[in-house]
């Protein structure tokens, strides 16, 4: 390595040392002041269904990982509906070799006091897995599938409460 590749380096580095405290979370304590305790004080309504407990306790830890149980200032009512696709079939056994499955949550954040309607709102997610001859690793992995979905759709609800908390703010 030459003296001018590590000047270049050292350049390069000491740029993003000094950037590193430009960057702000969007919807972080700094921009939104009260937002985190906002997004603790959000009761999840249980859902049904087995996609709707992983559904639920993904959207109880993202909102509050803390542990902490605030007084409930807003409520989370999720419905979800899940479907299921077989675009592949394998023309030797006649059976599917992969399955996807769709999962669409809609959701209204309301106010506790009043029942104001804050936010209204649908995610969709999908996830594919590969089906085999065995059924027990068919159910398997359609229930991971339904994993991978409830947390894209915590991800998604969570960034939309947030950002309808920070602009009722």
């Amino acid at each position: 390595m030459s003296w001018f590749d590590r000047a270049r380096a050292a350049v390069a580095l000491l740029t993003a040392l000094g950037l590193a405290g430009c960057f702000q979370p969007l919807y972080g304590e700094a921009t939104h002041p009260g937002l985190t305790d906002d997004l603790k004080a959000v009761e999840v309504a249980p859902i049904k269904d087995r996609i709707g407990h992983y559904l639920g306790d993904d959207l109880i830890s993202a909102l509050n990982g803390t542990g902490e149980t605030p007084v409930a200032k807003y409520r989370l009512v999720v419905t979800i509906a899940q479907s299921s696709q077989t675009p592949t079939v394998s023309s030797q056994i006649n059976a599917a070799n992969a399955a996807t499955v769709i999962g669409k949550a809609s959701f209204t954040l309301t106010k506790i006091d009043g029942d104001k309607v804050l936010f209204k709102g649908d995610a969709v997610a999908a996830a594919v897995y590969d089906r085999s001859l065995d059924n027990f690793a068919n159910l398997r992995a359609a229930r991971d599938a339904e994993i991978r979905i409830a947390r894209a759709l915590s991800e998604e609800i969570q960034v939309r409460v947030a950002a309808a908390l920070a602009n009722q703010g």
